[in-house]
């Protein structure tokens, strides 16, 4: 393990970001535009979170390899079709879109600090390793992925 590398799952990394953003609302309230605009922005970017989040893991099952985040050393496949086409971390935007429903939901602007903390820490701990263990797995047909397919998207 990477001394940089930290062993924390993403949904934790998102939970533990959310109630952040939640402490940054309670003390620095944000703007009212409205319940039903906030309402609304939140329930579609949580839907496409979801959205995203759920094709990743259907694609990854079709495929029978590991979800697990924990253990990308243990994947079976190099999956890129489906939403892999479009991004190659589906799961983490869906999380993200999930913490950008949370901002828009709480309608605090101090709050958009939360999916760029999310971002940052995925990242450099989590992607940046998942990428060096595929690597390694997969060899060339992964680094050839890597040129024609974003990180995020």
């Amino acid at each position: 393990m990477d001394a940089l590398e930290l062993k924390v799952p993403p949904p934790v990394v998102a939970l533990v970001i959310a109630l952040a953003m939640w402490s940054i609302y309670r003390f620095m309230p944000g703007v009212d535009v409205g319940l039903l605009p906030r309402a609304a922005a939140a329930l579609l970017l949580a839907a496409i979170g979801g959205a995203f989040s759920a094709a990743g893991i259907t694609v990854f099952r079709r495929a029978k390899t590991t979800m697990n985040p924990m253990k990308p050393e243990a994947t079976s496949a190099l999956v890129t079709n489906g939403v892999y086409r479009f991004t190659r971390n589906p799961m983490y935007v869906g999380l993200l879109f999930v913490l950008l429903a949370w901002a828009a939901a709480l309608g605090a602007p101090l709050g958009l600090l939360g999916p760029i903390a999310f971002i940052a820490y995925i990242t450099r701990f989590q992607i940046v390793p998942e990428e060096r263990a595929l690597r390694a797995a997969f060899g060339d047909a992964y680094v050839s992925y890597l040129t024609q397919v974003r990180r995020w998207l």
